[in-house]
């Protein structure tokens, strides 16, 4: 049995409802090594598949370009729930739902989440499904359990790479958070934009952990990276390309901000946001990224400058102050 449900007769019956003539499958790292078998079904479906061998990181991440460069009738996106308002060319989501029991990892979590009284749930689209389940569990073992509504994402409970709001809506009604999903990533995530104890139940490896000493180190790192941003003369403002990412109107702000605090500000217009980017401007200090916050957070050590996000920039700016940027949470 797979682990994910791919919706093979879902994608079929899509071909068919588009009369597509050629289709490009996007997928994330992890779930890549199903293109080719998803190509043949889109073959057999009368189709012509094109695999997306890029890069995907969310549902801000969508192939529009690309599907336009290509001229493909309909572009099938896996393994994220819409996140875009409208789509420049015809798209379907296929979240890839987790098909795994989870109660192993649950049981090997209650130990980790003994002391709190009230805790919060949390997962991603791959594993909305049995939240009840998790929650029926926690229930049983005297817990009192909160999800979050949607807000802006799909589902109640639900969270993305950089979007904890339903996690934060809660915040004050939790002891902390159990995380239902595989991986750091999004528990990080959680931990950093709650700043609650989170303890992840790990369906896949059917283990269960804490991130939160993860945490403190990388709040550590955020520290430092704004202390030496509080020393920069120049800044480049980064205004991310990929649908979802293209916040111009928030970058041109934080140039002004910047430029009025007595900076040099310079907007770059990037797609991927690498330490080779970064060293192809020697004469930069420091960023504000308004694209994608998780890079800043996560690779921190891999950049040779300062990658803030837009509330660190704040703090520079002498608008937040540190206490107050703790409080809000890092995402």
């Amino acid at each position: 049995m797979k682990p994910f449900d791919f919706e093979e007769e879902r994608l079929k019956q899509e071909i068919v409802k588009y009369e597509a003539k050629r289709v490009l499958i996007q997928l994330p790292d992890g779930l890549k090594v199903e293109g080719p078998r998803l190509a043949r079904i889109v073959e057999k479906a009368g189709a012509l598949p094109i695999i997306s061998a890029d890069p995907c990181y969310g549902g801000c991440d969508l192939a529009t370009a690309e599907a336009e460069s290509l001229g493909v009738d309909l572009l099938v996106h896996y393994g994220h729930a819409k996140l875009l308002k409208y789509e420049k060319v015809p798209t379907i989501y296929i979240e890839a739902r987790a098909t795994l029991d989870i109660s192993e990892a649950v049981e090997k979590a209650l130990p980790l989440i003994e002391p709190w009284r009230k805790v919060g749930l949390a997962t991603t689209v791959q594993h909305v499904q049995v939240l009840d389940e998790a929650k029926e569990m926690l229930v049983r073992a005297g817990k009192t359990v909160i999800v979050g509504d949607a807000g802006r994402l799909s589902y109640p409970g639900q969270v993305i790479g950089c979007d904890y709001s339903n996690a934060k809506s809660i915040i004050d009604d939790v002891e902390g958070f159990l995380f239902i999903g595989g991986g750091r990533f999004h528990a990080l995530g959680l931990a950093l934009s709650t700043l609650k104890p989170t303890v992840v139940a790990d369906p896949f490896e059917k283990i269960a952990y804490t991130v939160n000493e993860e945490a403190e180190r990388i709040q550590r790192q955020r520290w430092a990276s704004i202390q030496e941003a509080q020393k920069a003369r120049t800044f480049g403002v980064l205004v991310g390309l990929k649908p979802g990412q293209k916040r111009l109107e928030e970058a041109l702000v934080f140039g002004e901000k910047l430029k009025k605090g007595g900076k040099d500000a310079f907007l770059f217009a990037v797609r991927e946001i690498t330490p080779e980017m970064v060293m192809n401007f020697p004469t930069v200090d420091a960023y504000v990224n308004v694209a994608c916050p998780r890079i800043s957070l996560d690779e921190p050590s891999k950049f040779n400058k300062p990658i803030l996000t837009p509330n660190e920039a704040l703090v520079v700016l002498g608008e937040l102050s540190w206490k107050e940027l703790c409080r809000r949470g890092f995402l």
